[in-house]
């Protein structure tokens, strides 16, 4: 029974793909849905999946450590591979209940900055040889993404010895010129401050963190930055000033003087991208990029975050670039409407007045 319900996942998968989906989403009392281009598009040739089905998905792509952790901890996340073509991250989850599962397509083949849409000056960040860059954004927006292109680059372009420590592991590294380890959370470790923390023994150059999750992770990856490595890391924020804001206050009143001395020592940049719907179909990304000058480390310093906007809004001649520049600029282009520009802005009335 666990294979029939494995081939109709498989079956689910290649359908997804093939019509270009980025998301599939199983769940009880709905249609089998593949998100397109950021909607939501329901496969009613299929049946309503039922309760039985669901459950018999999901625990027929389980190995048996996977079921001890799912039983243990009720919600789970790992890469599933049905070929060399097709390799998703997928969490399994409950809702009333009932099953629900959720697979997000992984390209096979890593992007360069070009090919993904990003602005050049992102490169800058991957030819430094120690710092701290943080890539944000809302949840499915292209974050791992981002950090695999300059990943890769660095893997092109340096000769250097990398870790990447991952929940799980999405992108597959080719090694170039580095040397590229993958650490997945579970398999290869068991949590992701500790993973850091080991980095220092490791004789590593450059770390890539998947997510800064909790205060340990954080502490860990900015004493990573400040012990000379390169850190890249992403983190759920919708801007830069918000990142920093994040970061400090995750701690407690009496150590936020020391992160903040940290970040401000640290910090090379912040990436903040969204994937706007294009008018001509498939997504493009509109990008926040803030470089760490002088100026951007004393606010931080002095914790006037807020003003990093204004310094981001001002700072085009070292390559900042605002996210409603960004999208200004994708409306002029003629790639995505003004309503959608509209839609993704924090201050479409700032917008406006660019356009």
């Amino acid at each position: 029974m666990n294979n029939d319900y494995k081939k109709q996942i498989d079956e689910l998968l290649i359908l997804a793909a093939q019509q270009g989906g980025s998301d599939l989403h199983l769940s009880t009392g709905y249609y089998p849905t593949v998100r397109i281009d950021s909607r939501l598009v329901p496969l009613t040739d299929h049946p309503v999946l039922d309760k039985q089905s669901v459950e018999g998905m999901a625990l027929g792509i389980l190995n048996d450590v996977q079921k001890e952790r799912w039983l243990r901890e009720k919600e789970i996340d790992f890469a599933y591979e049905l070929n060399e073509k097709i390799r998703c991250r997928t969490n399994i989850y409950l809702t009333r209940g009932n099953y629900a599962v959720v697979f997000r397509f992984i390209p096979e083949r890593i992007m360069t900055i070009e090919e993904l849409g990003l602005p050049a000056v992102l490169k800058v960040f991957t030819k430094i040889s120690q710092g701290f860059v943080v890539v944000v954004g809302p949840n499915g927006h292209g974050k791992s993404t981002t950090l695999a292109a300059l990943i890769d680059l660095i893997n092109r372009e340096r000769a250097e010895k990398i870790v990447t420590i991952e929940d799980p592991v999405e992108y597959i590294f080719t090694p170039e010129k580095s040397i590229i380890d993958q650490r997945e959370l579970y398999f290869d470790t068991l949590s992701f401050d500790k993973a850091l923390r080991s980095t220092f023994r490791e004789n590593v150059d450059v770390i890539m963190v998947g997510e800064m999750r909790d205060r340990e992770t954080m502490s860990a990856t900015v004493t990573a930055a400040e012990t000379g490595h390169l850190v890249f890391a992403s983190l759920h924020t919708n801007n830069a000033a918000q990142t920093i804001e994040r970061i400090v206050d995750t701690f407690p009143a009496e150590q936020q003087g020391q992160i903040i001395n940290q970040l401000a020592n640290t910090i090379s940049g912040i990436v903040s991208q969204r994937l706007i719907p294009r008018i001509k179909g498939g997504l493009i990304p509109a990008v926040e990029v803030m470089i760490a000058t002088p100026a951007v480390r004393n606010l931080i310093r002095e914790r006037k975050t807020q003003q990093l906007n204004l310094v981001i809004d001002t700072g085009g001649d070292v390559g900042m670039i605002s996210l409603n520049k960004s999208l200004a600029d994708l409306v002029r282009r003629r790639e995505i409407s003004l309503e959608q520009a509209e839609f993704y802005s924090l201050n479409p009335s700032e917008l406006r007045t660019l356009i």
